[in-house]
């Protein structure tokens, strides 16, 4: 852990420093937004809970998951090998990239041996992360996401806010004047049905025109040599059916080992993301699609390597971004996704994020309540929280946390460690916040009270209530007994 600590602190990069409560003061303050979105996502997340019941063995396959994951990491290199043998073996090329910048050059030179211009591209956080649109763009490449919600934020000049809804933030009305602006569609139009045909309609062209298809990957089977991309559109299959070239994406971590292997995870992946029992389409790729096709996979480390090397954050390789920690996580659901500035927001991305730049993420551990929601619903058991946690101790330790939050922890400490003292704080705590104005508890230098407040002060302290009403309370738990 020693090691990984000093490696990521001595990560650079142009990425400025977030600071999460700044970042999230905008999405925050707008109540009604803010409500919104959290709604949305519960509703998301009470229909995984659904699905998750309705299946007796969910905790069982949660925990083969979680051994299948363990496994692979531990023995990434061999399964990478057989991987890269298999897939060649049925035709594909396989390249190897060491981070962003080397993935993008790979696909911008295969673009350019193609003599290719145009590109269709399905959902891909890998991608996201690697900076890849923007890089071909700025190279004259025309690129087209072709997944509903991605092609929003695209038209929008935006990221994506979720890992698998990414327009979530942006509410149907705001869709409609996206789209009337640039699809042409009627002023203040709204009707999800109408908005979905225009997008069809737009989107079957740039289909049609695309000379080359690029994908995420879900999972990369390591002994057939295989690839499968789950939607629920289908953009991935018309994206790679109808262009001669498919260009695969996946990072290292997306193997696992036999192909019978792989109904663990499809059986989590839905219900889990959307609360659904499947995707609607599950797609399968083994080597070109003919003679006159190619597959070009292109496996990404850019940092992942350092994470295995971690015992601490290595579980966080398990995670098949089914976002499910962001739907249940309470910071998330009421801060919004771009409140993390990170390509994977949520209790994930802040486990993610600093492993990538401790520096610039540094307050993402911080943005927690520790309530442990997203360990429970992580179908393949991230220990997400304790991750978090532990991050927050790294942070400490190598002097990056904020000298005033230090200097608040440690009078904390000091504080419970004398019992006369915490008594003396508790009263005039209480007292204080009957008489005090609001505005002195709640101001701009109390960033924690942005969208919270305080309950009612009690009358006594617990410590208090307890030597008044112990003899009754025992009295009662005898009485129970002898009952």
């Amino acid at each position: 852990m020693n090691e990984f600590q000093s490696e990521v602190t001595s990560l650079t990069s142009t990425l400025p420093i977030v600071d999460h409560p700044s970042a999230a003061r905008e999405f925050v303050t707008n109540e009604p937004r803010s409500h919104w979105h959290d709604d949305s996502l519960w509703f998301v997340r009470s229909k995984r809970d659904k699905q998750a019941h309705s299946i007796p063995e969910w905790e069982y396959l949660r925990e083969q998951a979680s051994t299948i994951k363990t496994h692979t990491i531990a023995k990434l290199p061999e399964y990478l090998q057989q991987f890269e043998a298999n897939a060649t073996r049925l035709g594909a090329v396989v390249h190897w990239a060491a981070d962003a910048e080397e993935h993008n050059r790979i696909v911008l030179d295969l673009l350019r041996r193609n003599d290719t211009l145009r590109i269709v591209k399905s959902k891909s956080m890998l991608t996201e992360e690697c900076g890849l649109n923007e890089y071909l763009i700025d190279n004259g490449i025309d690129v087209v996401d072709t997944d509903l919600g991605e092609r929003i934020v695209q038209l929008r000049g935006e990221t994506p806010s979720h890992i698998v809804l990414p327009a979530i933030h942006i509410k149907k009305e705001e869709v409609g004047d996206t789209f009337h602006e640039h699809l042409g569609t009627r002023a203040g139009e709204s009707d999800p049905q109408v908005l979905t045909e225009a997008a069809r309609g737009h989107l079957r062209g740039k289909f049609l025109s695309g000379e080359v298809g690029i994908t995420g990957v879900n999972f990369a089977i390591a002994d057939t040599g295989g690839l499968v991309v789950c939607t629920n559109e289908g953009n991935a299959d018309l994206g790679v059916s109808l262009p001669r070239i498919h260009i695969a994406c996946m990072g290292i971590e997306k193997l696992v080992p036999r192909f019978q292997d792989l109904s663990v995870f499809t059986r989590l992946l839905a219900r889990s993301a959307t609360g659904q029992p499947i995707t609607s389409y599950t797609s399968h790729f083994h080597g070109p699609r003919d003679e006159n096709s190619e597959l070009h996979i292109v496996l990404v480390d850019n940092g992942r390597s350092k994470i295995r090397d971690s015992k601490t954050f290595r579980e966080s390789l398990h995670c098949i971004r089914c976002g499910a920690c962001m739907n249940t996580c309470p910071v998330y659901r009421r801060s919004g996704g771009h409140s993390y500035r990170a390509t994977v927001p949520g209790p994930i991305g802040s486990v993610l994020g600093p492993a990538k730049n401790a520096k610039a993420h540094k307050s993402l551990p911080f943005a927690c309540s520790l309530c442990g929601s997203c360990t429970d619903v992580c179908p393949v058991k991230i220990p997400l929280h304790h991750q978090l946690l532990a991050w927050r101790k790294v942070l400490v330790g190598k002097r990056l946390v904020a000298w005033n939050k230090r200097m608040a922890m440690k009078a904390a400490s000091f504080l419970f460690q004398n019992p006369p003292l915490f008594a003396a704080a508790g009263y005039f705590g209480r007292v204080a916040l009957k008489v005090l104005p609001k505005a002195l508890t709640h101001n701009r230098f109390n960033t924690w009270a942005k969208d919270r407040d305080l309950p009612e002060p009690p009358k006594q302290s617990f410590h208090e209530w307890y030597a008044k009403n112990r003899p009754t309370a025992s009295q009662a738990v005898s009485k129970e007994e002898r009952s």
